[in-house]
């Protein structure tokens, strides 16, 4: 048995922000899963709401504000290392959304942005793992309101 002590699970949020029909992802510019297609999102700080980090983590990664409709989902991110020990841990509450204001933009944790038809979305294998089912359940929830 090892005395290195094992990650626990960390929360984030995530949110499939939609505007005339189509989701706002971000290619991660930071260390976890850099490279990656991704929706806006990140950890849940204390004292923090699910809703309220959703929305903070959306304007701080690319600069856009949303409005939540609910929630589309929740994944597990789990890594391990050569030997299959946790490395991390992510459990990931996505929201759907609808944009409110704000021009995306890159900056530290986004290296590239862009509206993408939800039937046209990137490679799976250039996207973070379950994007297109979480994106599918969030475009119903948006296009079930209309």
């Amino acid at each position: 048995m090892s005395d290195t002590p094992v990650p626990r699970p960390v929360l984030a949020v995530s949110t499939a922000i939609f505007r005339h029909g189509r989701v706002l992802l971000a290619r991660r510019g930071a260390a976890t899963m850099n490279g990656l297609w991704s929706l806006p999102g990140g950890r849940v700080e204390a004292g923090e709401t699910l809703e309220a980090a959703a929305r903070r983590e959306a304007m701080e990664e690319v600069g856009v504000d949303c409005a939540l409709l609910g929630i589309s989902g929740a994944l597990d991110i789990i890594r391990h290392d050569e030997a299959g020990t946790v490395t991390t841990h992510f459990v990931v509450v996505s929201y759907a959304g609808r944009w409110l204001a704000g021009e995306p933009a890159i900056g530290p944790e986004a290296s590239e942005v862009g509206w993408f038809a939800p039937d046209a979305l990137p490679a799976e294998h250039e996207t973070t793992p379950g994007l297109a089912g979480i994106i599918a359940s969030a475009h119903h929830l948006v296009t079930a309101g209309t």
